[in-house]
Formats: C-alpha cells, structure tokens, sequence
C-alpha cells in the first residue's frame, strides 16, 4: 500500500468512525432506557424526529436560538416524564413484549403529534458549522463531524461523570444491577425512571440537532433509530461505553465496506452491511462486546 492508497484508507476509515459517533448518539438514547426499566424504546427516533422539528420550527418563527434549544429541551423533558408516567409505570412488571408494542404505538403516536403541531414540510436546519472539509495531516475530514464526534465525546463525559459521583447515579446503577434488590433497600424506583426518561429526553435533543442539520428535518429522519439496532447488538444494549465502541465499529466497517467490497457486489453494501455484522454477533455473543451476560438460575 503506497502513501495515496494509506491516506485514502485513512480518510475513509477516519469518516466512518465519525459516521458512527452520529449512530452512537442514538443508541444511547436506547441504552439508559433499556438498563433501568428492561424497555426497548422503540419510540427513540421518533423522539429524535420531534426534537428536531420542533427546534427548526421555532427558529424559523424568529424564536431566538438559544431559547428555541432550551424550550425544546423542555420540551423533550415533558415528553419522556409523561411517557414514563402515563404509559410505562402502569405496564411495570409486564411481559417485554407488551412493553415493546407500547414503544412501538409511541413511536407513531409522537411522529402524529409533530404533524400536528409542525406540518409535514421538510426542513433545513443550520447551526452554524459549515460542513466544509478540513486537511489534517493529508486527510480530509468534514469539519461537522468533527463538530458532532466533540458533542458526544462531551456527552458521555457528563453523563459518565454523573452517574459515577452523584447519589442519582449511585442509585441508577444499583436500579440496573438489581432492580427488586434496589427497590427493597427503599430506592425509589419511580424517581428514578424519571430522571433516566429525562436524560433519554436531553439526548434526543442533541441526536435530532445533529442528524436533523446532516439530513434535513423530514420524517424519515424517525428511522435512524434502525441504524441504531446493530451498534446495539454489537456494543451491548445495557453499555453506554458499548454504544460508543459498536457506533465506532459499525460507522468504520460499513464506510471500508462501500468501498472496498462495494464494487464487486454491485454497490449499496453500506445500506446492510452492518445487519451482517450484527447478525454474526447474535450467533457468537448475543449480550454484546460490554453487554452482562443473562444469569439463568436453575
């Protein structure tokens, strides 16, 4: 491999990686969900999609930017305490499956609800980086994803720092390690939901910004929550690091396999390849790189 032929591989491999910190985003809206309530949300990027319209909407009505972004982030707030409230705590202790058909109702019911209240248009969405590339070393690397891989870096450094040193984190924890163990000790479990919920609301807003100024703000925009699935199954649905680490994977293989594999197959590799991989990890370790292995007692 000659000096062109590296600088292009890394720049290929560098961009896929920054692709997967937008999929990691996403999935860790799906893991603090799924690590304290069991809860697949499948209302995830739906939850995306409203955020990000919401914002776009109240900016082009001349809603100042900053105050756009923190009604929407309450907004979302409102949205995931109310979710929790009014439609997961009655269904506690409920087979999975009926927990998954709620999220999966949800999830049209929000897409229903942004149509209502914001139009069906579809929407640009600015925030003032130019998605211009940048030559690092001889690579070209797009300055928004750079922007976008800093926002989650940030991201998973606060929430990391919060439930590593705050009584609400220490509690989290012990939620997701035992939840009936945490519940007889007198944690209290609803308060808990609640502030996961929250944190699942905060992180929607920051996904919806980003994805919704790299695509546009359009409906389709909901379905980002499938290219979560496989950074999920790789990663662990119950790891935060796992999120980041399978986005990672998942962004770099999918990229390296568009371009190196892609020609001999007839191209669009990089719309299934990742369900490939998923797929091989399913068969060979089904919790994941960090997920905790289910403890079956006889």
């Amino acid at each position: 491999m000659d000096h062109t032929e590296l600088l292009f591989f890394t720049e290929v491999l560098v961009g896929g990686l920054l692709s997967g910190v937008m999929y990691s985003l996403v999935a860790i809206g799906f893991v603090l969900i799924y690590k304290t309530s069991g809860v697949l949300n499948f209302a995830q990027g739906s939850m995306v999609l409203f955020s990000a319209l919401t914002f776009v909407s109240l900016v082009e009505r001349a809603v100042p930017f900053w105050v756009a972004l923190l009604a929407t982030f309450a907004l979302m707030v409102l949205l995931g305490l109310s979710i929790e409230r009014l439609v997961l705590r009655p269904l506690v202790n409920k087979p999975p499956i009926i927990l998954f058909m709620a999220t999966l109702g949800l999830s049209y019911i929000i897409e229903g609800a942004a149509q209502l209240a914001w139009g069906t248009q579809v929407h640009a969405l600015e925030l003032g980086i130019e998605d211009l590339p940048l030559e690092i070393a001889g690579v070209f690397i797009s300055k928004f994803d750079l922007f976008a891989a800093a926002i989650a870096a940030a991201m998973v450094t606060v929430l990391t720092l919060f439930f590593q040193y705050t009584r609400v984190g220490l509690a989290f924890r012990a939620v997701a390690d035992d939840t009936f163990a945490a519940y007889a000790v007198g944690l209290r479990l609803p308060r808990i939901w609640a502030t996961v919920w929250t944190a699942a609301g905060f992180v929607a807003t920051v996904a919806g910004l980003l994805w919704g100024a790299r695509l546009g703000v359009q409906f389709s925009l909901s379905l980002i929550v499938l290219k979560a699935l496989p950074v999920l199954v790789l990663g662990g649905f119950d790891s935060i690091l796992g999120a980041i680490v399978g986005g990672l994977i998942i962004g770099a293989a999918e990229k390296l396999a568009e371009v190196y594999l892609g020609p001999y197959v007839g191209g669009g590799i990089e719309s299934w390849f990742a369900y490939v991989i998923a797929l091989g990890f399913l068969l060979i370790r089904p919790s994941g790189l960090f997920g905790q292995k289910p403890v079956e007692r006889a």
